[in-house]
């Protein structure tokens, strides 16, 4: 019984070995591909928000400088915001996306 438990031990420190040499190879090949696209949504994303903004930020108040908040400061404003101007998700999120790109 002993020898079966090493066995299986030992198979299983293989398998996490094997694992964690692939995942990075893996990774790599399809990361260019993903941050092309990840860097489209983003794009996206702030030319969005900064429509977003001019839309509803600009009404109530003057153009705030992104820089006047930290960008772990700008969720929680948002969030605020998100409430008080009847913003949607997407919205908050892009606006969001926009201040902290900015910044």
């Amino acid at each position: 019984m002993k020898y079966s438990n090493r066995k299986v031990w030992s198979n299983s420190i293989a398998v996490a070995i094997l694992v964690a040499f692939s995942l990075p190879v893996l990774a790599a090949s399809s990361s260019a591909e993903t941050k092309s696209e990840d860097a489209k949504q983003n794009l996206a994303s702030y030319a969005r928000g900064a429509q977003a903004w001019a839309n509803n930020c600009s009404r109530c108040h003057n153009a705030r400088d992104p820089k006047d908040y930290r960008d772990d400061q700008w969720p929680v404003i948002m969030q605020h915001m998100r409430i008080r101007a009847g913003l949607t998700g997407q919205e908050t999120r892009d606006i969001l996306k926009f201040m902290q790109g900015s910044n």
